[in-house]
């Protein structure tokens, strides 16, 4: 039995926890008008900034990964693809793009969820189509071990299960027995433990989280990449993940400490866009901007590959700059010589 239809069939009681998380982010929700009217010329960067990082976060982290000074190309152009992997990465950035410029075009159905995972997939033979074989969520170990980590819903049950979880997801708006950003982040759980991809579900599943946000009005997604936010807790991720979908088959399940954890990274993104738009300087030095701000968010020591990856829409040339001027003024100390040497903030 799916989580959404344990909340229909019996209205959850919220933890504490999450009562916080849902009063803090109707507080941003409040607030998310007044920022975007009050700096409308600073979000430019910010939305550019994030197109890129979820199209590149949410690949990375099935191991998809692409030449750092390629991403710009790839993410913004119309380049001649090298490999597979640009050629996902490219997809992802469109299926982005629909969400941002049509989210209230696209309704939560199986042909919606069915084009975004084609568009990701690019021109496998399957993009678009739910598994024709069984696929369990195989944890491989460093040392050649194997476990089965979830036994997902089978090849011939899945279309019935994505049918019952959009009609679920249907009936939680309309009967409002939970929280609706309760009710998103339990449909994103069903949707990864009924895994109806053979591949890709990840990713499908971090673009309908960003669509379903747009539906309830929280749109932090268009300016701080929710994608990012994830790699960069992926271990809580899938320990949540695992933690959330023990019994799930059987509806003993406990969705909770995953509920928690896509309620924890909306907030964060909020924090992090209202700091930002805070912050942020006029169009004219967002670049400049971005490489200062990445530097400051480095918790120690990073290297200059480490901040172009984090700025991957400024140049090679720009992010030197830029360090350069910091060591000037004082703000940062390299610690040794060449490409590869180390840089820390001062004080």
């Amino acid at each position: 039995m799916s989580t959404l239809n344990q909340f229909l069939l019996s209205p959850a009681a919220i933890p504490a926890t999450a009562v916080w998380y849902l009063t803090d982010l109707a507080e941003f929700k409040g607030r998310q008008e007044l920022f975007t009217r009050q700096a409308p010329q600073r979000l430019k960067a910010l939305r550019e900034h994030a197109l890129i990082e979820s199209a590149v976060s949410s690949n990375r982290i099935e191991g998809v990964q692409i030449d750092a000074a390629r991403i710009a190309t790839v993410v913004f152009g119309r380049p001649f693809l090298q490999n597979r992997d640009e050629e996902e990465v490219s997809g992802y950035r469109n299926a982005l793009a629909l969400i941002h410029e049509r989210a209230t075009d696209l309704p939560m159905t199986g042909e919606t969820v069915r084009r975004l995972h084609e568009l990701t997939r690019g021109e496998i033979w399957d993009a678009g189509q739910y598994k024709e074989r069984d696929g369990d969520i195989i944890e491989r170990y460093p040392d050649g071990r194997e476990r089965v980590r979830f036994r997902t819903v089978a090849a011939t049950a899945t279309p019935a299960a994505m049918d019952s979880l959009l009609t679920s997801w249907s009936d939680c708006l309309r009967e409002r027995h939970i929280p609706d950003l309760v009710a998103l982040a339990g449909s994103n759980l069903d949707f990864l433990c009924v895994h109806p991809f053979r591949d890709g579900n990840g990713r499908v599943s971090r673009l309908l989280l960003l669509l379903q946000c747009y539906h309830l009005g929280f749109e932090v997604g268009r300016y701080i990449s929710l994608e990012r936010l994830i790699e960069e807790n992926k271990e809580r991720y899938y320990e949540t993940l695992e933690q959330s979908s023990i019994g799930w088959h059987d509806g003993r399940n406990d969705p909770w400490p995953y509920i928690h954890f896509v309620l924890y990274i909306l907030k964060a993104a909020y924090k992090e866009f209202e700091r930002r738009v805070g912050e942020t300087r006029t169009p004219k030095g967002a670049k400049t901007y971005s490489v200062q701000q990445a530097v400051q968010d480095f918790g120690g020591e990073f290297t200059l590959g480490d901040l172009e990856r984090a700025c991957p829409e400024v140049s090679h040339h720009m992010v030197r700059r830029v360090l350069r001027d910091l060591k000037a003024s004082g703000d940062v100390v390299c610690l040794g010589r060449g490409p590869g040497a180390k840089w820390r903030k001062k004080g």
